[in-house]
């Protein structure tokens, strides 16, 4: 009967267990195995208290592997050619995938970077569909239940276990509609204006909002919607103002005119953000370098000359 669990196995007594039945000799197995012959002994100690059986025997001045130790060598050798291939990095194929990929998104990023980026799946990796859900305010669980494999946010969520890179950065435009006032001259008509604005639910808006409040600019909010493309219905045909990313002037705002604003803004980063979990993982790696790909030529479209 056996003295150790079976759990005991590992790649060095399989190793060793086949060395010993090709060379027939311990001398040998341990000059091939890079070992001294104690150091063999003593796994053939511990490889025989698992099997329960002798395994080599002596004959005449050398050894014989039993009749459980030539069954058991195809097997061990079996078992060493999948450890090999857990081990090694399989080799992937865009064009084989059949998966669903969830980036989180909202609409700003997802209409300047996301229709690009299907399409470069459909060419690359058609096995592949792409489900697109909102981000509003990025959330830890998101990424950590696999709720989503991404997140495109200005607003990367604080965990030692998410990782982040930046893809850009835009400068905010005040839009306006030019049929019914000018932009702003200056700080104090800028002020004096009514604004829209987003504001995610539960109540959080933008970034910029909360600097400039936190600055003592203080606006005064006529509307607040909680999406990029719901400001130019609320824009247009009034005199409001929405200080918001200029590269939404590219789709979604086209209709509006925009300026720069008469007040100091920093600019708005955007980062792709996903889990520790995915770093190495080939797939999604692949999938990291055809979202970047995007950028360039979504910023060169969109890119405001002022």
């Amino acid at each position: 009967m056996s003295n150790l669990d079976w759990s005991a196995l590992d790649a060095r007594l399989l190793h060793l267990l086949v060395s010993v039945v090709e060379e027939g000799s311990v001398t040998a197995a341990a000059q091939r195995l890079g070992v001294t012959q104690s150091a063999v002994s003593h796994l053939l100690d511990k490889l025989r208290a698992i099997t329960g059986d002798p395994l080599f025997v002596k004959s005449g001045r050398g050894i014989v592997a039993t009749a459980r130790a030539e069954a058991l060598a195809p097997q061990a050798r079996a078992l060493l050619h999948e450890l090999r291939r857990f081990a090694q990095r399989s080799a992937f194929e865009p064009a084989r995938l059949q998966a669903t990929l969830t980036i989180a998104a909202n609409d700003f990023q997802r209409d300047l970077l996301l229709p690009a980026f299907a399409a470069r799946l459909r060419e690359h990796a058609p096995g592949v569909a792409l489900r697109i859900i909102p981000s509003t305010v990025p959330r830890l669980e998101m990424l950590r239940n696999d709720q989503c494999q991404f997140v495109i946010s200005p607003r990367p969520p604080d965990g030692t276990d998410i990782v982040q890179k930046r893809l850009f950065e835009d400068r905010y435009r005040v839009f306006y509609d030019p049929a019914v006032r000018k932009a702003p001259r200056n700080r104090a008509e800028y002020l004096a204006s009514d604004h829209a604005t987003v504001v995610y639910e539960p109540r959080r808006s933008l970034d910029l909002d909360q600097q400039l409040e936190a600055r003592g600019i203080r606006r005064k909010f006529a509307v607040m919607v909680p999406t990029f493309t719901a400001v130019g219905a609320f824009v247009k045909g009034t005199p409001l103002l929405a200080t918001l990313p200029g590269l939404l002037a590219r789709r979604t705002l086209r209709h509006l005119s925009s300026a720069r604003p008469p007040i100091a803004c920093p600019n708005m980063p955007m980062y792709l953000i996903w889990h520790a979990r995915y770093r190495e993982d080939a797939a999604h790696r692949w999938f990291r370098s055809q979202l970047e790909a995007v950028v360039a030529p979504a910023l060169a479209e969109g890119a405001e000359g002022a």
